[in-house]
């Protein structure tokens, strides 16, 4: 089924200020999947070298993400204080994580889609705000490891105990917007694109015998 009629047929089932999270939960399933398979943060063989490797990555890649999210909030101010876009910026705790592993962070970045409305906006903020909800289970897995002792991590989990609220206010904001006439088709491919970019770009540093 095309993401316009599942939008479509969701929004006829149940409403449309009820479907939109579960559309793209289901519609991102396997693109969500292969972006955890790539980076495989808890890999009890995890080791400082392939961390930094993969917080470089991440640094570049959410540095291209915020660039475009900040041309959209400067178009659309209204919408983007609406979602919180300034307090959920992390590109910068990326850098500073990589500082404390003793790898300062390249200018390597990807080349993402501009972000052209609202709609495209929410879209690429679920699969960055939804990389929050596991960093709880990330975290503990890093402080487990010898390699890391002493390491601390903030970009994994940026929001500590506000870790459920934020979430839960990007959902209410995302839920508004589609009740109010946004696309839940358009925030989908949205998604799903930045998911597959995600992938792509973390591939080289996240899997081994790949180059940086």
């Amino acid at each position: 089924m095309a993401a316009g009629d599942q939008a479509a047929a969701l929004r006829n089932e149940r409403g449309a200020d009820n479907d939109v999270l579960r559309l793209l939960r289901t519609g991102t399933a396997a693109e969500h999947e292969d972006v955890e398979r790539t980076l495989d943060l808890l890999d009890p063989a995890l080791t400082r070298h392939r961390l930094a490797r993969v917080l470089d990555a991440m640094h570049g890649f959410w540095r291209a993400a915020e660039a475009g999210l900040d041309d959209w909030a400067g178009r659309y101010p209204a919408d983007a204080a609406g979602v919180d876009w300034a307090r959920r910026r992390r590109a910068r705790l990326f850098a500073t994580d990589l500082r404390g592993l003793g790898a300062p962070p390249s200018d390597a970045a990807p080349l993402l889609p501009a972000v052209r409305d609202t709609d495209e906006a929410l879209g690429r903020l679920y699969v960055l705000e939804g990389s929050t909800l596991g960093g709880v289970f990330i975290d503990r897995h890093l402080a487990a490891l010898p390699e890391l002792a002493g390491v601390t991590v903030r970009s994994f989990s940026p929001y500590g105990s506000e870790t459920g609220a934020m979430w839960a206010a990007f959902r209410r904001t995302t839920r508004a917007r589609i009740s109010a006439g946004g696309d839940a088709a358009v925030v989908l491919a949205s998604a799903r694109t930045t998911f597959a970019a995600l992938a792509g770009w973390c591939r080289p540093a996240a899997v081994p015998g790949v180059p940086a």
